[in-house]
């Protein structure tokens, strides 16, 4: 065998072996990235499973609320008024409170579902015509919302008596707040009372 004939022979041999740890390498690199694609899907997964529901916050809406009205209407569950402010309240002044009259302005009966509040600064409790009151309730995630299920005939009012407490948050709840008390209800969309504060320190 000649020298020309022993580099060929050699080079042969090289072009062999250079395929395989390319190969090799390839397929590192493919795991490498199905890996972190997957990674990224379940961690996209997690976030959306993570947002809260549509219409969970009420308490950026309120400002936006239309101020000619002074009745509301849900179907058939109505409000006396929609609104309140308690005006300028001092932090360490205590929690104020203040009550909606709710009417079934319907003639069908209808179901209270569910009450809950914009903040857990805040609770609601249903007080019916027959003096039966029911436990406040709060924020969902803060406190748990049972289900109600209390029937309210026709023409029948009840109250809802809200409490805000201006010092839950501390100093940093001082300035103007509103919050929004939601009731679920079986004859329409929920019906809204909401209300508003300046807390001073």
């Amino acid at each position: 065998m000649n020298k020309s004939a022993a580099i060929r022979s050699s080079v042969s041999k090289r072009k062999t072996t250079v395929p395989e740890p390319q190969k090799a390498r390839f397929s590192t690199n493919t795991k490498i990235i199905i890996g972190a694609g997957a990674v990224i899907l379940f961690l996209g997964g997690l976030i959306i499973a993570a947002m809260p529901e549509p219409g969970a916050s009420k308490s950026a809406n309120v400002a936006s609320r239309s101020t000619g009205s002074t009745v509301s209407t849900s179907g058939t569950l109505t409000a006396f008024a929609t609104k309140f402010n308690f005006g300028s309240i001092p932090m360490s002044g205590g929690k104020v409170t203040h009550r909606y009259w709710i009417k079934n302005a319907g003639t069908e009966p209808l179901l209270i579902r569910k009450m809950y509040t914009s903040c857990m600064c805040t609770t609601a409790a249903l007080v019916k015509s027959s003096g039966k009151k029911f436990d406040p309730v709060g924020m969902p995630g803060h406190t748990p919302i049972p289900t109600i299920n209390e029937p309210m005939n026709p023409k029948e009012e009840a109250i809802v008596e809200v409490v805000f407490d201006p010092a839950a948050h501390g100093p940093a709840g001082i300035g103007p707040i509103d919050r929004v008390v939601t009731i679920e209800n079986s004859a329409g969309r929920p019906l809204e009372l909401a209300f508003a504060a300046n807390v001073t320190p």
